[in-house]
């Protein structure tokens, strides 16, 4: 990795789905994850945009949702098609794929113990969240991969 990625700002997470993305960035420091919003898939370039200029991101974790046997079926390959169009649009972002097979449903289940059914819908920001986190804590505190 070069240096200047570590003089970079913060990371952020996407969890992509067909019609929005949830979003997720890190403290300053890259230790904590927090969910921060959900966009519509259009819009996910432009939001990526104002998070580079406004937040610093400079690395981007993409969900791929690999099946529970670890391979690519439809919706990684809709993840890595949307993820090739992302690295074109802001070449300049670091972009990391990252397994999220069960994330979705971590958060599905924690929002619904902290909300009840109705309030549980839109956890793409929460599932973002998680996977960031988990990202987080395997860099260590050298801020690099273990």
């Amino acid at each position: 990795m070069p240096s200047s990625a570590h003089a970079c700002g913060r990371i952020a997470a996407l969890d992509l789905g067909e019609i929005r993305a949830g979003i997720a960035i890190s403290d300053p420091a890259r230790v904590i994850a927090r969910p921060l919003e959900v966009v519509p898939s259009e819009d996910l370039t432009e939001a990526l945009r104002r998070l580079v200029g406004e937040e610093g991101v400079c690395e981007v974790l993409v969900g791929v949702p690999k099946t529970l046997g670890g391979e690519v079926g439809f919706q990684a390959r809709n993840a890595l098609d949307r993820l090739d169009a992302l690295e074109k649009d802001l070449p300049d972002v670091r972009f990391v794929k990252w397994d999220e097979r069960l994330t979705t449903r971590l958060a599905v289940a924690g929002a619904r113990a902290r909300d009840g059914k109705k309030r549980a819908r839109r956890v793409d920001h929460l599932a973002a969240a998680q996977m960031l986190q988990e990202y987080l804590e395997s860099r260590g505190a050298s801020g690099t991969l273990q």
